[in-house]
Order: C-alpha cells, then sequence, then structure tokens
C-alpha cells in the first residue's frame, strides 16, 4: 500500500505549477505548410513540393519551425530556371506573403531556420504561376504564278499564338464551323513547331475562295486548369485584307538647335486592318519629356542626347510590319584644340626666322558639314594670301581641322593668331581659339615664340603633414605660355582622387582637400595636361601627403556581465595609428581616473583588471590611447544584469481550457548563460491584453541555481477566450532587473492526443498537427467557404463547414486537373500513445471510437477510406480501411464513426481517392478520438473495424494490480 500511495505521490509532483526539466537546447527543424489561393499543392517524382497558384491570386506559405532558442527564419527566391541568376528576396517572417503574385514570381522559395545549434534547417517548395494571355493571330499571304498556265495561286497563311503556362492548346473556327484537319479540302492545319507557350497553330488557306473571306476564330485553352478560362481573338478575312504602308511627313535629317521643338509626323497609306502606329529609337525607349499622340511625336526643347534614328512602325498583324525612320541631328560645337608644327619644344626642330611654321586648329561640329572657320591676327580678319595660307583638312584624315600655313616667317609675323569655328545655321556659340606667337630672342636667327611649362613643388610642401579633418592645399607652381591645365592622379597605387574621380584638373596648381583622412595618405602626382595646344612631353612632380590620426582601437564598445566578487579583466588594443608610436593610456571611470602611464612600445594594448567586483565597480569604464593626432576610445559597460529569458516556443499542447470562457497557456523558458552573473532570485512576470495598455505583474521566486538549458513553466490561467497576450518576463538578481524577453500568446484549440479526447475542427494552420503523407498522389487542402474559389470546381464540395458557418475551416480534397482517376491523398493525424497492456487476464487491446464528419457531393466522387497505421507501419503497409464509403452522398455533412483496437501506438489516416471526373471533392471535418467503444453510431456506414472489446476501466484494473505485484 506504501508503495501505491508513493507513485500517486510522484504522479501529483507532475502537475505542480512550476516544474522544471534539462536541456531543451535543440537546432531547429522546419516544414513548409501552405494557405491562400493554391490551385493544387502536388509531390512531383516524391521530391519536390510544387504548389500551383493563378496569377494574380495571394501565395502565402507558412514555415512551421522547432528548435530551442527560438530559431530566426529567413525565405529566399530562386528563379524557376537554372539558367537565371539568383534573386535574393529575403523576408525575415515565418509567413510569406505575396498578395497578386505575378508570372515571374514563380520558382523555387527556400526556407532556412537557425539558432546556432548544429546545421540551419532548410526546406523548400517550388511555386508554378499558371496564366494564358490572350491569343493573337498574324497573317502572312503568298501569291505565285504557276509555269505556262494563266492563274494566280493565293494562300493565306493564320498562325495564332498565345503565352501561358501550362502549354495551350488552340482550335480554330471559321464563323460558326469548327475546323479541323480534313474538315474542308482548302483548308490545311499544321504545327510547324512547338514553342516554349505550348503549340502553335497555322491554319492554312490554300487558294483562296469566295467562302474563305469570313470571321476566324483563334481558341486559346489550358483546359481550365485553376479555373483559367479559355481566351480568343477575331480576325476578319476580306479580299482588301493587306500588310500596313505608312509616309513620314518629315526631312531626312532633320537638322536642329538645341531647344527647339521638333514634331514628327506619320500617317498610314494603307493596310487592312486599320494598322496601329508607334514611334521608335535606337535607344529603347523615347525620351522622357517625349509625348505621341496619334502618329505624331513631339520632342520638346530638345538635347544633343536626345538626337539619334526615331522610326514608325505600323502593324495589323498583316504581313510585316512597316517601319519608315528619320534622324534628327542636334548642332553642337566642343572640345576645341591647337598645335603648331615644328613643335616649338622638340630639341631637333626649332622654329626660325624664315622658315614655314603651321598652326592647325581642330573642333567636333555636329553636322560637320556645317563647319565654318575664319582666323584673326590681333583681332583683325586675315585672309589667305601667298605667304598666309588658309586651307581646311580633308575630314577623311582629320574631320573638323584647319591650317594656317606662313611661309617665310618674319618679325613682322608676332603676334596673336585667332582660330574661329562656327555653324552655318547659326543659333550655336562660336568657339575661338588664341594661339600666342611671341618675340622673346635666342641665340642668332633663332627664336622661341612660346614658353614651355615648368612644373615645382615649393619648398616646405612635400611632405605636407596634416591632421585627420583638416583642410590641405597640395601645391604645384605651374608656369609657361600658355599657362597648361594641371591634372592630378595618385602616384603611389591605383586609387581614386578625394572627389571619387580617378584624376582631378586645376588651373592654378592648388589641389584642395576638405576633411582629409587616412585613406589620402600617400603621393599625388600633378602633371601638365597633353592638350594644351602643343605635341610636348607633359611635365610632372610629385607632392607627399601623410595623414595624422588618432590611435585606432577595438573593442569600441562592448558589455562586460559579471556577478559580484569576481574578477574583471578588460583589454584595450590598437589597431593601428599615425604616428605609431603611442605617448600614453589612461583609464577612467564615470570620469574618475583610475590609472594612467606611458604606452610599452613593444606591446599593442593596454590591460586594467578588476579583481574582486563589489557594487562601486559596476559602471563605465573608458580607456583612452593617446598620440599626437589625438585619443582612441575603448568603453566597457561593466554591470550585473542578467540575460534576456529565451521563450520556448515548442511546448506541446500550451494552451488548455477548464470553462467555457477562459483558458489557460503553459509558459516555458529558458535562461540564456545564467552563469554569467549572480543567481537569479525571481522573474517579473507582466502581462497585458492586447490592444489594452494596462499591464499586470507578478514576481515568480526561483529557488536554487539555474542550469543552462534547464526549462522552466509557469501556468498563465483566467485568460479570455479568444484574446491575445503580451507577456514580458524580466530576471532579478542582486544586481536589479535584467534583459526582457517578449513574446505574444494567442488562444488555439487544445491539442493533445494523450488526454482522454482528442478534438480537431482544423481551424487553425496547424491543423492539429495533422501531416500530409509523402507517398501518395497529391495533398488535402485547408479551406473555408468565405475563401474557397467555388468557380474552380462548381458542384462539388461544401458550402459551409460542418457547423455550418462560412467562415470555419475544413479539409478536402481537390480533383480538378491534373488529378486522375485513382490519384491517393492521406491526411495523417499526430502519434496516440495506448495504455500498457495489462499482464492479468485481460486479453483484449483497449479500444478507442475513431470519429469524423464528411461531405460527398458530385455526380463523379471516389472514395473515403479510414485507415489504422500502428507503430513500425506505412500508410503503404497498413492494415485494409477500417471504414470505407464510395460515390455521392448528398450535399449535406454527415457523420462517421468506428472502434479501432490498436495494440501499439498508433496514428489514423483519412484518405481521399480522386473519382472519374472534377466533380469530386471530398471533405472532412471535426475529427474526434474518444477512449472506449463508440456508442450508437450513425446507422447505414460501411464500417469494417474488429469486434468490440473490454471497457476502458479495465485498464485501471490492469494498473493496481501492476502495482500489487511489484510489492510481492
Amino acid at each position: 500500500m506504501d508503495l501505491i500511495i508513493s507513485v500517486l505521490g510522484l504522479l501529483a509532483a507532475l502537475v505542480v505549477e512550476d516544474v522544471r526539466c534539462q536541456g531543451v537546447y535543440a537546432p531547429p527543424s522546419v516544414r513548409i505548410i501552405h494557405s491562400g489561393h493554391a490551385c493544387n499543392v502536388d509531390e512531383e517524382r516524391h521530391t519536390e513540393r510544387v504548389y500551383i497558384i493563378r496569377e494574380g491570386e495571394t501565395l502565402e506559405l507558412t514555415c512551421l519551425v522547432t528548435g530551442h532558442p527560438r530559431p530566426q527564419i529567413r525565405w529566399t527566391k530562386t528563379a524557376g530556371s537554372v539558367t537565371d541568376r539568383f534573386q535574393d528576396s529575403s523576408v525575415f517572417n515565418e509567413t510569406l506573403h505575396i498578395a497578386k503574385i505575378l508570372r515571374t514570381q514563380g520558382g523555387r522559395y527556400y526556407c532556412k531556420a537557425e539558432n546556432g545549434l548544429g546545421s540551419p534547417a532548410i526546406k523548400s517548395i517550388r511555386v508554378d504561376v499558371y496564366y494564358l494571355d490572350d491569343p493573337i493571330v498574324t497573317v502572312h499571304q503568298s501569291i505565285g504564278e504557276a509555269k505556262e498556265q494563266f492563274y494566280y495561286e493565293r494562300t493565306v497563311f493564320l498562325r495564332c499564338v498565345a503565352n501561358s503556362n501550362p502549354p495551350v492548346r488552340y482550335s480554330w473556327h471559321r464563323g460558326r464551323e469548327v475546323l479541323t484537319q480534313g474538315s474542308d479540302k482548302g483548308v490545311e492545319i499544321y504545327e510547324p513547331f512547338f514553342t516554349q507557350q505550348g503549340e502553335t497553330k497555322i491554319l492554312k488557306l490554300k487558294n483562296l475562295r469566295p467562302q474563305d473571306y469570313a470571321n476566324y476564330s483563334c481558341i486559346a485553352s489550358v483546359r481550365n486548369v485553376c479555373g483559367i478560362p479559355d481566351r480568343s481573338v477575331i480576325f476578319r478575312l476580306t479580299n482588301k485584307t493587306a500588310s500596313p504602308s505608312i509616309k513620314l511627313l518629315v526631312e531626312d535629317p532633320i537638322v536642329v538647335n538645341p531647344g527647339q521643338t521638333v514634331s514628327l509626323v506619320c500617317i498610314t497609306t494603307g493596310g487592312e486592318p486599320p494598322p496601329l502606329l508607334t514611334w521608335i529609337t535606337t535607344n529603347d525607349s523615347l525620351p522622357q519629356r517625349s509625348q505621341v499622340k496619334g502618329g505624331t511625336l513631339t520632342l520638346p526643347a530638345i538635347s544633343s542626347e536626345e538626337a539619334g534614328v526615331y522610326s514608325c512602325v505600323a502593324s495589323n498583324n498583316v504581313g510585316n510590319p512597316a517601319k519608315k525612320s528619320t534622324t534628327i541631328v542636334v548642332r553642337s560645337l566642343k572640345k576645341g584644340r591647337f598645335w603648331i608644327t615644328p613643335d616649338p619644344y622638340h630639341n631637333d626642330d626649332n622654329i626660325q626666322i624664315g622658315r614655314e611654321v603651321k598652326i592647325s586648329c581642330q573642333v567636333e561640329a555636329t553636322p560637320p558639314e556645317e563647319l565654318t572657320f575664319s582666323w584673326l591676327k590681333n583681332g583683325r580678319a586675315l585672309r589667305s594670301s601667298e605667304r598666309m595660307v588658309i586651307t581646311q583638312t580633308d575630314p577623311d584624315i582629320s574631320p573638323g581641322t584647319t591650317n594656317l600655313d606662313i611661309i617665310d616667317l618674319k618679325f613682322t609675323d608676332f603676334g596673336t593668331y585667332t582660330c574661329v569655328a562656327a555653324l552655318k545655321g547659326g543659333g550655336i556659340p562660336e568657339i575661338s581659339i588664341d594661339v600666342n606667337i611671341s618675340s622673346t630672342t635666342v641665340p642668332p636667327l633663332f627664336f622661341s615664340f612660346l614658353v614651355p611649362p615648368n612644373l615645382t613643388v615649393p619648398r616646405g610642401k612635400s611632405p605636407l603633414v596634416a591632421r585627420e579633418g583638416d583642410t590641405v592645399e597640395l601645391e604645384c607652381l605651374v608656369s609657361g605660355k600658355p599657362k597648361p591645365i594641371i591634372l592630378w592622379t595618385r602616384a603611389d597605387k591605383e586609387a581614386p582622387m578625394p572627389d571619387g574621380s580617378m584624376q582631378m584638373e586645376t588651373y592654378d596648381g592648388v589641389l584642395r582637400i576638405v576633411n582629409v583622412s587616412r585613406e589620402m595618405t600617400g603621393s599625388y602626382r600633378c602633371q601638365t595636361s597633353q592638350f594644351n595646344g602643343f605635341n610636348v612631353k607633359p611635365r610632372e612632380a610629385v607632392v607627399e601627403l601623410i595623414v595624422q590620426y588618432p590611435p585606432t582601437v577595438e573593442p569600441v564598445f562592448t558589455e562586460m556581465r559579471q556577478g559580484l566578487g569576481r574578477p574583471v579583466v578588460m583589454t584595450c588594443r590598437v589597431l593601428r595609428a599615425h604616428p605609431s608610436r603611442v605617448l600614453r593610456f589612461e583609464w577612467l571611470l564615470s570620469n574618475r581616473l583610475l590609472h594612467a602611464g606611458a604606452f610599452d612600445a613593444h606591446k599593442d594594448e593596454t590591460e586594467y583588471t578588476i579583481r574582486n567586483l563589489n557594487r562601486d565597480g559596476w559602471g563605465e569604464y573608458t580607456c583612452n590611447v593617446i598620440n599626437e593626432a589625438g585619443a582612441g576610445k575603448c568603453t566597457f559597460q561593466v554591470t550585473g544584469k542578467a540575460f534576456a529569458p529565451e521563450f520556448y516556443y515548442d511546448t506541446y499542447s500550451p494552451v488548455w481550457q477548464n470553462r467555457p470562457r477562459v483558458f489557460g497557456f503553459k509558459l516555458q523558458w529558458t535562461q540564456m548563460n545564467p552563469n554569467a552573473v549572480d543567481r537569479i532570485v525571481a522573474y517579473r512576470l507582466g502581462l497585458r491584453q492586447m490592444g489594452l495598455q494596462r499591464w499586470w505583474e507578478q514576481e515568480i521566486p526561483v529557488d536554487g541555481p539555474i542550469n543552462k538549458g534547464e526549462l522552466m513553466t509557469h501556468n498563465l490561467t483566467e485568460l479570455i477566450k479568444p484574446e491575445s497576450y503580451e507577456v514580458r518576463l524580466t530576471p532579478i538578481t542582486r544586481f536589479g532587473e535584467g534583459d526582457s524577453t517578449v513574446r505574444i500568446v494567442t488562444y488555439t484549440a487544445p491539442i493533445n492526443p494523450h488526454l482522454r479526447e482528442f478534438h480537431c475542427s482544423f481551424e487553425e494552420e496547424l491543423i492539429c498537427m495533422f501531416t500530409q503523407d509523402r507517398n501518395d498522389d497529391f495533398n488535402w487542402t485547408r479551406h473555408s467557404a468565405a475563401t474557397r474559389d467555388t468557380k474552380y470546381t462548381p458542384n462539388t464540395g461544401p458550402s459551409a463547414d460542418r457547423s455550418g458557418s462560412k467562415q470555419g475551416f475544413y479539409m478536402y480534397i481537390e480533383t480538378s486537373r491534373p488529378r486522375k482517376e485513382g490519384d491517393q491523398a492521406r491526411l495523417v493525424s499526430p502519434q496516440f500513445n495506448v495504455a500498457p497492456k495489462n499482464p492479468y487476464s485481460i486479453t483484449n487491446p483497449p479500444a478507442y471510437c475513431f470519429g469524423f464528419f464528411y461531405h460527398m457531393y458530385g455526380k463523379h466522387i471516389g472514395t473515403l477510406n479510414a485507415l489504422l497505421k500502428q507503430k513500425g507501419q506505412t500508410t503503404a503497409t497498413a492494415d485494409s480501411p477500417v471504414w470505407s464509403l464510395t460515390g455521392n452522398q448528398g450535399d449535406r455533412w454527415k457523420q462517421a464513426k468506428v472502434s479501432i483496437h490498436p495494440t501499439s501506438s498508433f496514428q489514423v489516416v483519412l484518405e481521399g481517392v480522386r473519382g472519374p471526373g472534377i466533380e469530386g471533392d471530398i471533405a472532412v471535418d471535426d475529427v474526434t478520438l474518444e477512449e472506449g467503444e463508440c456508442r450508437d453510431p450513425p446507422p447505414n456506414l460501411s464500417s469494417m473495424s474488429p469486434p468490440p472489446s473490454s471497457h476502458i476501466w479495465l485498464l485501471c484494473v490492469a494498473a493496481v494490480m501492476t502495482l500489487l505485484q511489484g510489492q510481492r
């Protein structure tokens, strides 16, 4: 008797409010469930789940995860084709929701869950988006003359194409007559090739007859898959049917000035049906400001970037489109340059009195044929003469170039020569280029007319030392006539300049850098421009820039959590600095100096130790490492705050209810790094009903230390159905409150296969832990009458759930295509445990009553089976059905009950078998499992259950006898 009392006491201890377990940390596992507007979810070769949805519907995939700490979930997508680039459309949420899905959003979706334990868990599902576009009919005709005969053969081809998924099928009609191969000798229907869009049906009308002039209809169909209706197009063939012709009412080319408004007019001159006019350009898209009205394209305030070829295209799906083009040329002048021959800076070829000098001037002009040049000397017009010869270079050799040849150079030729470039049409500013020939004297009969450039770096300007954040000026002194532009580049490495470009220009030789940074340290090259008017070798110089900056240290900020009486070691490490010689360091606590000294030149770090942490030691510690440029700072927040609790989301059946309007919730959690700080003495629990402001708080005491991975439980009671609650949990130590964790508690129908009664109405997405069998042909679908589109499969399926609610959910099999007769879908329950066998005189296994409501309405209804799957069996090797029913049972819900007698842990399986057609949807709802034989089972059911067994109360007798036997 004492043993019985001990066992009962042990059982009582398991139902107290605060229960602890060990080691609940677990790597993640995932599975994907679906909702939304799926047409079907199919298993493809049993290795890939395929979710079929119609374009424009809502895709909803939910990733159900287990694992502790709670895994982070991430959805990613790859495109449907293996050749497509990976597209990362990450969604950090359990549910992936895409409203009005597009065909381009089809592909494989991956759910990845990770919590730092083991490898990430990954599951995928392929989403196939179905669609059907309107078909397009194109017409082509050929006219052939037979030799030595006096007739013409006129053949017309009508081709029908539509984009679709799945592949489309076509049919042709002439008026109301259905055209098929062989139905009319003058008509041929053939398929010359197969495209990704499916079949391409061509209708051939050979040697047109009067009856061939009619309305032709092409009907495209995907056989009502996903409820996609057929689409059709009509083409009227007449004796006037002709391909389009057009005319442009503009010149070619059109030459305009920038800022002008240009209008291009295109008209149709033929074509039946009337052609549609569109405008295109070589840049694929028309300018953003362009305006199209009918056949007129208007380009307001045109710019040089909008110049190009513009084409008018006419199409009426007969023959080839007609296309006419014109070119718009926008006048411009730019990039003037000059050079002198011989080169005055070439030592072997000097300019001398009495010799010939040539000045060449070049510009870029659009259009080049409008380019004109004129020359001035000292501001006065210069005409071509025997000594001053003005010529224009052949455009094929050097376009946009003019030359001034000075024959037999004299002292009187010194002065400023100006080359002026202009366009004949006007409206564009002229470009003027000045060339100065000076009278500087050199040794006898040799004169230098230009001063070559020279570059020097001023004394004290290299190397240039600055501090990070300063404004610096790099300087190169430049001289010469004409004074060249200076180009600046990095000399020590391939790196961009401070403005992000690879090269910068200055006119005065000074490069100004604002807010200089450490990355700008290095060598900078200053160089004379190569386009300074002469073929002269560039001059260059180098300026060194040294940027000093304070030490870069780590950690910049770190939090150190520690309990009282324990040591704390803080280390501040120097990563880099300039100058690299660090002068000193100082440690502070809340601006109070703790320790300071010179930095050891052989070390790159400094350390501060608290040997015995007390309450005064909590706070913010800073370490300043100082050099000539400033200080780098490490910050350490030393605290006794406890880490946040980790809510446990894998609690089996956390919800229970013992009164109609309230429910309870089993709240479970573990403590992150419980030994990092002082012992947690309590938790502060906050509870707030969603939508309200007021928090209810209480403390949950903790007795004894908490181990890592230890699962703690607290039961929340008196929660109002069906409200949701925000729960906040905060650990408390001697330091005070630690980090809080928040979660939402939502009411769901209780699920516990180990209780005396199991009930599932499929109201929640978890569907009471039912799963889809992976070895069947297709899946059961969770739906409600409010969300199910009955136009997909009319005249079958329920109009409400078992209770009559259109908002309530149920499970059903969708028997539309691509389902075939005999296809099976199996829904498998969670696993149920049976009471242990009684070794004394009880020979029959325990009995359970398995019940459910079914709806089998439609002229193509197949079969609904209920099976018992026991431990060690698969659905394929399960016993024969314990219940079965075939055929139309009317548009109403009916109840089925059958007694089952498992001998080991077991699952029940609902198997739907597709009938001969699409009007064969079978639905189930309100599945129950109770201990004991079924009482008053519904009549007229095909029950194949074994004979009834003893009542469940005999199990209690077995349990008592087992205990008594143990006392002997």
